[in-house]
């Protein structure tokens, strides 16, 4: 028994040295917002500041004239509502592509999904910002909440889940006579809470990190988000050390508490979706 608890032991103090230096990265950024960019020049590996000047904070209230206040409601807003779009319309398409799989429609839907998630990001912003202008949404948050409710992934994980639901019981409640929205709001949905709160996570991470689509489409700083204002900040501050790991630190901390929180379903969900595709 002792060679085996050596092992564990062992085992155990690999992991626990790994995730510092995983985490080393973070803490030096914390760091950052209490020391002058002087002092991590000439002490870069200090585990702790030489003493906490919260100036930094107080000179990211503005950034680009905007309040600090706006861009977090923005996130907050954009992100949400996104994310909330983003998982609707992902749940009820992957659905209906497992539901009617032989129209050809859905096949060149359901290869269009997938494709996108083997491109960068990127690629999509020109021919999604053309559709924008011609909408008249562009400078929009309504712009903006619906190019980031594009969800590749999030319909990959629905239509996994959804092609593994027994089709004995959607059979049985057609039989009942019950309609396919009825069926998706009271059988398949219900069911369905685990994928969908692990979706929603994902969908809320991803869409908080996201900078270029906010960029291209917005018009202005008004609608700018932390990332975009975080961009912004390092151009306009240039060797500001303090200020940007700062408004980093105000950036980060959401989607850290976030996924600390759920971060054991957001595993299970990727698994379950990788191992079912």
């Amino acid at each position: 028994m002792r060679p085996n608890r050596l092992l564990q032991a062992g085992a155990y103090a690999v992991l626990i040295l790994g995730s510092l230096f995983f985490l080393y990265p973070f803490w030096w950024m914390v760091l950052g917002a209490f020391r002058s960019a002087e002092n991590v020049l000439t002490d870069p590996l200090r585990l702790w500041p030489e003493q906490f000047d919260f100036t930094a904070f107080s000179q990211i209230a503005m950034v680009s004239g905007e309040p600090i206040w706006l861009y977090i409601v923005n996130s907050l807003v954009i992100t949400t509502l996104s994310t909330v779009l983003s998982v609707v319309l992902t749940a009820m398409g992957a659905y209906a592509i497992t539901r009617r799989p032989q129209l050809i429609a859905f096949r060149l839907l359901r290869s269009g999904f997938l494709l996108t998630m083997m491109y960068p990001y990127m690629l999509l912003v020109i021919p999604v910002y053309i559709v924008v202008f011609k909408l008249g949404l562009l400078g929009t948050y309504a712009g903006i909440i619906l190019f980031l409710a594009l969800g590749p992934i999030q319909f990959f994980l629905f239509e996994q889940f959804f092609r593994a639901f027994p089709k004995e019981v959607i059979e049985a409640a057609i039989i009942d006579g019950a309609g396919e929205t009825q069926i998706l709001r009271t059988i398949v949905l219900p069911v369905s809470m685990p994928i969908v709160a692990t979706v929603t996570i994902i969908t809320f991470l991803l869409n908080w990190a996201q900078w270029f689509p906010v960029l291209v489409i917005s018009r202005g700083t008004s609608t700018y988000t932390l990332p975009v204002a975080l961009l912004n900040q390092t151009g306009e501050l240039g060797t500001n050390f303090q200020a940007i790991m700062a408004l980093a630190i105000i950036t980060t901390i959401p989607v850290t508490i976030v996924f600390l929180a759920a971060q054991k379903r957001v595993m299970q969900g990727m698994a379950e979706g990788a191992v079912k595709g």
